[in-house]
């Protein structure tokens, strides 16, 4: 019987406060959004993506990007990131005192116009000087191709294009690619084949996995990308997340859940459960609905009503 050999360790990068919470309408307060972060960070997750510095009326919700970063502590080895628009974004962004940020295309041009209004040759001239740019100031930059499997605009997408964006990205100084899901589409046949002509291309500690759950095969899908030596993947606590040019797309991989599997396949990750799940009641209590995950609902087992208030069932 052939075994397959799986990382002995992953990374987790925590997406909820800016993908989580970007296509929420409820103004979430900054003080729960700082709230929500504190918990993650006690909870131990090290990478956090906290917000985006675009205009404030592309993502109302993010508007309290600058307030929220000065509300925030950040302990020696977790490492706060913030997505970036545009050489503006990059200033504010700076101003914060981040020293990692995210930039983002797709691998549809019909995406990318719904969401920057750029074809993806223009996202990536746009971004190429603005990467350079936080390279020079000793910013680490992280890449989003989204789209990389199905778009809800053009449909199925070739995997020779997601691996020429990919080398192109990284040949524009990103150190990391997150391989996106966009509308939770993809099944682990899609990881294998996509991600694979990818690392024919890319170095595999470069590559990350961003996935959404929309038909339930998030959790298979990084079975599959860990057959491929992806040891990076993204999550949400509590399962927060859909991205407002996607129609359809659904929340993030829960984090919580994804701690679950690691454990139980043997795989390393020194992340509190309990206290991910703290995290997710914060948000949950704000935005009067539970969580969608399945280890909130096995765990805490109860529904958020208004006004904060729990029953349980």
């Amino acid at each position: 019987m052939n075994v397959i050999q799986l990382p002995k360790k992953v990374r987790i990068v925590e997406v909820g406060p800016r993908d989580g919470l970007q296509n929420e309408r409820a103004k979430i307060p900054t003080k729960i959004k700082t709230a929500f972060v504190n918990k993650l960070i006690e909870a131990g997750l090290t990478d956090i993506e906290v917000s985006s510095f675009v205009h404030p009326k592309a993502i109302p919700q993010l508007a309290d990007a600058t307030e929220l970063f000065e509300a925030l502590v950040q302990p020696g080895g977790v490492c706060f990131s913030a997505l970036v628009p545009n050489e503006r974004g990059l200033d504010r962004a700076l101003a914060a005192g981040i020293n990692r940020i995210a930039v983002f295309t797709a691998a549809s041009d019909k995406f990318t116009q719904q969401n920057i209004n750029m074809s993806i040759e223009e996202s990536l001239a746009t971004f190429s000087p603005l990467i350079a740019q936080a390279v020079d100031r000793g910013i680490t930059v992280r890449a989003y191709l989204s789209t990389c499997f199905v778009c809800p605009f053009e449909g199925e997408i070739p995997t020779d294009r997601v691996a020429c964006l990919t080398r192109k990205l990284l040949e524009m100084g990103a150190d990391e690619v997150a391989i996106s899901d966009t509308i939770g589409a993809a099944s682990p046949k899609d990881i294998l084949a996509t991600v694979g002509e990818v690392l024919d291309h890319a170095p595999v500690e470069k590559i990350a996995l961003h996935l959404h759950d929309t038909y339930g095969t998030a959790l298979a899908n990084v079975f599959a990308g860990m057959q491929l030596g992806i040891q990076t993947f993204d999550a949400s606590a509590g399962g927060l997340g859909g991205c407002p040019f996607a129609p359809g797309a659904a929340g993030n991989l829960a984090t919580e859940d994804l701690i679950y599997f690691l454990h139980r396949m043997g795989v390393s990750v020194d992340v509190d459960m309990d206290l991910v799940l703290d995290a997710a009641d914060i948000i949950a209590k704000s935005l009067d609905r539970p969580p969608r995950s399945k280890q909130w609902l096995r765990q805490r087992g109860c529904i958020i009503h208004p006004m904060g208030a729990s029953n349980h069932e």
